[in-house]
């Protein structure tokens, strides 16, 4: 873990500063500052959803290729989720246009939610003189990894570190996703293969104390210590930390390794 801050701050430097020779400070000032990056060796189309009564950001979705950046502005108060779609192929007239994610084939997901299971980042932003809280879940299931950070903010608590495995590699054959070619491209939670009460936290399994993990989620929490592995886990791995800037890195250790859970930056 020791090479985080180092990331962090060697990111901060030439993605904010070229917003600075621009003049967008002003404006930036009044908003909050996602900071999508891709490490994956492959292209990534990031999407937004944004939660009842709030706006739309970044159009709803974008594409990212390995190595780059997209800075998206937020207001203060935006609270939504920000998920990776992978595999897709918009100029094709099949939908889903996505593997993974898909947003009823759209390239711009425009407030639409994604087909899980997807790997989510939540937020809600509280505004300047609050703590914001944020999360990465698997509720729904897993496509790739995520770390989230935000920018400023020493605390190592203010980090969600990324999987120590890829779920995908491990995943029960009952909750596997395949795509066209057979291979396994996402791994449904629980609830989302089953649908039954006791998985999905809900009725007489809605409470904390009714509600506890399955084997499916231990595997989740084995391979994903700092995500929600279902609805109820305890201790919560939702984060509350003050900023107003985030980094936000699909496949953050690469791919195919992380196992020793050191991060690897570039």
């Amino acid at each position: 873990m020791q090479q985080l801050p180092k990331f962090i701050s060697t990111l901060f430097f030439f993605i904010i500063f070229p917003s600075i020779f621009n003049g967008n400070i002003a404006i930036e000032a009044h908003n909050a500052t996602f900071y999508v990056h891709n490490k994956c060796p492959f292209p990534i189309w990031p999407a937004t959803a944004p939660n009842n009564g709030q706006p739309i950001i970044a159009d709803g979705g974008f594409y990212l290729a390995p190595n780059q950046t997209q800075k998206i502005i937020a207001p203060l108060t935006w609270n939504g989720r920000i998920w990776a779609r992978t595999g897709c192929k918009f100029n094709s007239n099949w939908k889903p246009a996505c593997e993974t994610g898909d947003c009823d084939g759209r390239l711009a997901c425009n407030g639409l939610i994604g087909t899980p299971p997807a790997t989510l980042v939540e937020f809600s932003l509280q505004g300047e003189k609050k703590a914001s809280f944020y999360d990465v879940s698997l509720v729904d299931g897993y496509n790739i990894p995520v770390f989230v950070a935000a920018v400023k903010n020493k605390d190592p608590k203010c980090s969600i570190l990324g999987c120590l495995k890829d779920l995908k590699n491990f995943c029960p054959h009952e909750l596997e996703v395949l795509n066209p070619r057979g291979e396994v491209v996402a791994c449904k939670s629980a609830c989302l293969a089953f649908d039954v009460d006791n998985f999905c936290c809900r009725n007489e399994y809605g409470s904390p104390e009714n509600c506890k993990p399955s084997v499916y989620s231990k595997m989740f929490k084995e391979a994903c210590p700092n995500y929600f592995s279902y609805a109820f886990d305890t201790p919560t791995p939702l984060v509350s930390c003050f900023s107003k800037e985030y980094v936000i890195t699909f496949c953050p250790y690469g791919w195919g390794g992380g196992n020793d859970g050191e991060y690897q930056s570039e």
